[in-house]
């Protein structure tokens, strides 16, 4: 498993690994399902360029992505990380591998004093996967989200830069 920049012919791949239901249901309403062609090209052309993202590959192929969102303001040294893995790699800590690196980068070559994750409180495998990279529990807001049909709290974990 690698991180890298995104290219022209991971389109296809992004659709294959994206327009899945299990995949976006714990996503904010941001990432379209079902995911089409057009949000493909519009990721990797435009979206992917807009803070820090990248793929996640698997011999060649893209299969989720990884990525900061920049603070603006007073939040300017507090970053949002996000992730999405296709379904068919669940449960092979490469979600888990792909935050550790990108932890990493992120806190190394930016002025980033903390990153934090919100995650729905149904997705016990996110959270899992952040613990084990060193985030922790800041909060949770309860029934702040409110996506298919149910509220669902919203947990907030973060790491600091040391």
């Amino acid at each position: 498993m690698i991180l890298r920049e995104f290219e022209q012919h991971d389109i296809n791949s992004i659709v294959k690994h994206a327009s899945n239901f299990n995949v976006s249901r714990y996503l904010t309403t941001k990432f379209p399902y079902p995911y089409k062609t057009e949000h493909a090209e519009w990721w990797v052309n435009v979206g992917s360029k807009i803070g820090l993202h990248r793929a996640i590959d698997i011999n060649g192929e893209c299969v989720g992505t990884i990525g900061i969102t920049f603070g603006e303001g007073e939040h300017l040294y507090s970053c949002q990380i996000g992730y999405w893995l296709g379904q068919s790699h669940w449960g092979k800590g490469i979600a888990t591998k792909a935050l550790s690196i990108m932890t990493d980068e992120a806190f190394s070559r930016n002025k980033i004093a903390r990153l934090f994750a919100s995650v729905f409180s149904p997705n016990r495998a996110s959270m899992r996967v952040l613990e084990k990279c060193g985030y922790v529990l800041e909060g949770i807001m309860v029934k702040s989200v409110y996506k298919n049909d149910i509220f669902m709290d919203e947990h907030i974990y973060a790491k600091l830069n040391s």
